[in-house]
């Protein structure tokens, strides 16, 4: 087996495998506390999970209400305690808001905030230094970035993170950029921990210092994607690779089409009888084929999973 020793281990104040957790709704379109808390206790107790971050893209924080917002996060609070970090998405397009948000969450019992840069407006570098520093300021809470220009029309770019890294309570970026020579740059200039927010980046990152990942697929499959951390940090760098590779048709089903992850993580735990229920207009829920075939590329990966922890004999020399 091809095994060396992991470089180092790199801070990681939000944990390692962080899931970016559904928001399970009722069949009512409420939100379903007691299913959230399900949920939560199983990605922590049964899926390994260090951290939970809530009300994100995933999360649907779009459409939930601040209210539901604070009751979420203090539901999961009460059911996972501090056997994991909480990380509450606050990230708005408007400052006011957002700091709003971020003093409802430390009130509520977050660990950490995530907050995204302010999108659809494409404020300047400038503009969205003062954003987030303005809501570092709001609160005591460490807070992870999130770069998503895909989503926000708006990057972070290396200059800014660099500036951003110097105030004492901006720790983390949740790395969502596709842009390593940045994420690079600013790994080795600073002292932030890096996320990856990208399932398929979760390696690569790992490789270059990153200290987790921000997970979409760990919703449903929490164990092979900390199976695949667990073997890089044990130094098995092989293994690592086929478990990253073992990921690529969950991946690719949950967060490569056209439905957006919230959409086809919702799909699977429902089929795998996990709290999820709806989604909220205007995302539609998945059909019956959808689901199949997400279903067919879980199976497959968690197959592929269990091939992966087989290790591969040594060359017969001559």
């Amino acid at each position: 087996m091809d095994t060396m020793t992991a470089p180092y281990a790199p801070a990681a104040p939000f944990g390692r495998l962080a899931a970016a957790m559904i928001t399970p709704f009722t069949a009512d379109d409420e939100l379903d506390t007691d299913g959230a808390q399900r949920l939560a206790t199983h990605l922590v107790d049964d899926g390994g999970c260090d951290a939970l971050v809530l009300s994100g893209t995933t999360g649907e924080s779009p459409t939930t209400s601040d209210t539901e917002k604070e009751t979420l996060l203090r539901a999961v609070a009460e059911a996972v305690g501090n056997r994991a970090r909480i990380i509450a998405g606050v990230g708005t397009s408007d400052t006011r808001h957002t700091v709003a948000l971020a003093r409802s969450a430390e009130r509520a019992g977050a660990h950490g905030l995530l907050v995204v840069t302010p999108y659809y407006s494409r404020p300047t570098q400038e503009a969205v230094s003062h954003h987030l520093r303005t809501v570092a300021d709001a609160t005591g809470l460490p807070v992870m970035l999130y770069d998503i220009p895909g989503r926000t029309g708006t990057a972070l770019t290396a200059r800014t993170l660099l500036r951003l890294a110097a105030h004492p309570r901006i720790v983390a970026v949740k790395d969502c950029a596709y842009d390593p020579l940045k994420s690079a740059k600013v790994l080795a200039a600073t002292d932030l921990a890096y996320y990856a927010g990208c399932d398929e980046q979760i390696l690569p990152l790992r490789a270059l210092g990153g200290s987790g990942c921000v997970s979409t697929a760990a919703n449903a499959a929490p164990r092979a994607v900390r199976a695949l951390l667990d073997a890089y940090d044990a130094g098995d760098t092989a293994g690592a690779a086929r478990r990253q590779l073992a990921l690529v048709p969950l991946i690719e089903a949950v967060t490569g089409g056209e439905h957006p992850g919230t959409v086809t993580v919702k799909a699977l735990l429902n089929h795998l009888g996990l709290p999820a229920g709806p989604v909220r207009g205007p995302l539609l829920a998945a059909d019956a084929e959808l689901t199949s075939r997400l279903a067919d590329a879980l199976q497959t990966t968690l197959d592929r999973t269990a091939d992966a922890a087989t290790p591969v004999p040594a060359a017969v020399p001559g």
